[in-house]
């Protein structure tokens, strides 16, 4: 459905995370689609225990190098309560990591030129610090008692939000307005014709029908539209500690602290549990499947495997080890306390870190809204709104045409199947899963789970 045809009589939206839930709460306030049924389907009962989307934590930021996504933030950023981003970097810019400190200067630029934020220190009204020495970062990260970056800036208006709690409550308002129909079934395949969706086909057999699909189904998305070359699953290492009431309200306080190096970041603590994690390159699962548009043909994708695949998994060696590394190089009186429990969180990655919110170009009645490359949540309140603006072809203003330019469907795909992303990212790229996983374990504080 573009600008110039009708609006659908019937859309179902598959997927309830990010994209999935405020596409449908954009839909159900617009007089444009009041006589529109909504279906929303959810694999898992909500919220799924192992969407990306569900969590203790995801950090919240307008601190962009690139200017769309900082101004697209500044229209989110009032939603979002403050409480600090510590952004930093591990070597000076003249010692091989000119890549973050490019990165750290332009977003910089960014949050003072597009939302106006004001420099200097925080008791004397400042918004933004830059940190110029290893005593300006220590200085701003006193009670974690390592070293956490030899230069950088801390945004005092960025921080970090209880993000299955953020997801919880959409849901909520998606509820109150009494527009969506919601249904818990897991999606088999899409039934494809020549030049649109013919069926939603479910597990068991059931097949469902709509004027409009929209696919929102984050890392599992290749499997149901072939994203070769275009978006790829990628699993990033998150690990938690339980920690003490004095632990609890020495850290409590503190910024969330993230490295522009190596893509390692520290959570402050809720409830006594503290979380490290990487912003990585991630792994690739590469899974056989059937072709999701073509019968008869097998190709290979990377899909997600999670803890409902097999609950007593955990994070690989490489993994465990980087954010056992961070943690004692940053707090580390904390440095050999056990995790009690680690999981894989998935991305889906494109090749420039954009999103992919567009119609399919063969399927006129098929909408993709993927590849949100690990850095979607934060937009949560607002980008509902964006997505169905490019859904009936309303730019709105320029920052709406500049976001219809960056996610529109690729015209041509990458020659590689699998997509690794070359946006900032720490870690590894070309790391498999499975590869991994076979690693030795030697040295690694076992999770208690």
């Amino acid at each position: 459905m573009a600008a110039t045809k009708d609006i659908p009589s019937s859309i179902l939206i598959i997927g309830s995370g990010v994209f999935g839930l405020s596409t449908a709460h954009a839909l159900a306030q617009r007089d444009a689609f009041k006589s529109s049924k909504i279906t929303l389907l959810e694999r898992l009962d909500f919220p799924a225990p192992d969407a990306a989307s569900i969590d203790t934590s995801r950090i919240i930021r307008p601190d962009y190098a690139d200017g769309a996504y900082a101004a697209l933030m500044a229209e989110a950023h009032p939603h979002w309560r403050e409480s600090g981003l510590c952004l930093t970097q591990d070597t000076n810019a003249d010692g091989g990591d000119d890549d973050a400190h490019l990165y750290l200067v332009r977003a910089l630029e960014n949050v003072k030129t597009r939302l106006g934020l004001k420099l200097g220190r925080r008791e004397e009204g400042g918004q933004v610090e830059p940190m110029e020495t290893p005593e300006d970062v220590g200085r701003v990260t006193s009670c974690m008692g390592g070293e956490c970056g030899q230069r950088g800036y801390v945004n005092w208006t960025s921080g970090w939000a209880d993000a299955e709690a953020g997801m919880c409550h959409m849901r909520k308002l998606v509820e109150r307005l009494d527009k969506v129909e919601f249904k818990t079934a897991e999606v088999a395949k899409l039934n494809y014709g020549k030049e649109k969706v013919e069926s939603v086909e479910l597990v068991g057999g059931e097949k469902l029908t709509a004027d409009l699909v929209v696919l929102a189904t984050g890392a599992w998305t290749p499997k149901l539209v072939d994203l070769r070359g275009i978006a790829s699953a990628t699993g990033q290492v998150l690990a938690y500690i339980d920690i003490t009431q004095e632990e609890q309200d020495r850290l409590g306080s503190n910024p969330v602290v993230l490295c522009e190096t190596n893509g390692m970041f520290i959570i402050p603590p809720r409830n006594r549990e503290l979380k490290v994690a990487r912003h990585g390159y991630g792994y690739a699962n590469l899974t056989r499947i059937p072709h999701p548009e073509r019968q008869g043909e097998m190709i290979t994708v990377s899909l997600p495997r999670t803890k409902q695949d097999d609950p007593k998994m955990n994070i690989p060696f490489e993994g465990d080890k980087a954010c056992r590394e961070y943690l004692a190089k940053s707090i580390p009186d904390l440095a050999t306390r056990p995790w009690t429990h680690t999981r894989i969180c998935w991305y889906t990655d494109t090749p420039t870190g954009d999103w992919l919110i567009s119609y399919h170009p063969t399927y006129s009645n098929l909408f993709v809204t993927t590849g949100g490359s690990g850095h979607a949540y934060k937009f949560l309140p607002v980008v509902g709104e964006r997505i169905v603006d490019i859904m009936t072809g309303n730019e709105n203003d320029d920052l709406g045409a500049e976001l219809t330019k960056k996610w529109k469907w690729p015209e041509q795909r990458k020659k590689v199947d699998h997509v690794w992303t070359d946006d900032w990212r720490g870690g590894v790229k070309g790391m498999y899963l499975d590869e991994e996983m076979a690693k030795g374990q030697e040295g690694v504080t076992k999770s208690r789970l």
